[in-house]
């Protein structure tokens, strides 16, 4: 991706956690100066509660699944990491630094496309090339399925 593009991306990102911000803010209270009581608003209808979090929730989600690659935060930071040392090839410095771009589990590193791995291969470093050298993303999907047989048929004895 150019530097023109992830700037763009940014932007988008920002404005539409700013948009979410301004559509999910309560309103805020008027306070009048003068000694008559204020005026009671008239009763709104209220939107079904399970409606509103459905739409908030399904553009938090959109906006964390956009800013994942783009501003490289984790975009699910309540789920455990997983033991990325047990890919082969893979220490704890080559862990740290994929920590550090926002991959912390099996899955997300299985899910990377060619583009994508290149990318995160251009991030690495002092471990650049090794994301392929060592098939990283094969060793992850089998590891993601919890497919140990499979691990060792095709990669030696799983340490």
């Amino acid at each position: 991706m150019s530097n023109a593009t992830l700037i763009i991306a940014a932007i988008i990102a920002i404005l539409a956690i700013i948009g979410l911000f301004l559509l999910l803010r309560k309103p805020t209270q008027r306070i009048s100066l003068s000694d008559s009581p204020p005026l009671a608003a008239a009763p709104r209808p209220a939107p079904a509660v399970a409606e509103q979090q459905g739409l908030a929730d399904s553009a938090v989600a959109a906006v964390l699944d956009v800013s994942t690659p783009v501003l490289g935060i984790d975009a699910h930071p309540d789920m455990p990491s997983d033991e990325l040392t047990r890919i082969k090839g893979l220490g704890p410095k080559a862990q740290a630094v994929l920590n550090g771009i926002g991959i912390h589990r099996y899955a997300q590193l299985a899910d990377l496309d060619p583009a994508q791995a290149a990318e995160v291969d251009a991030r690495l470093g002092a471990f650049r090339g090794r994301i392929f050298r060592d098939r990283w993303i094969d060793q992850a999907r089998y590891l993601e399925q919890d497919d140990v047989a499979g691990f060792e048929k095709e990669f030696g004895k799983l340490g």
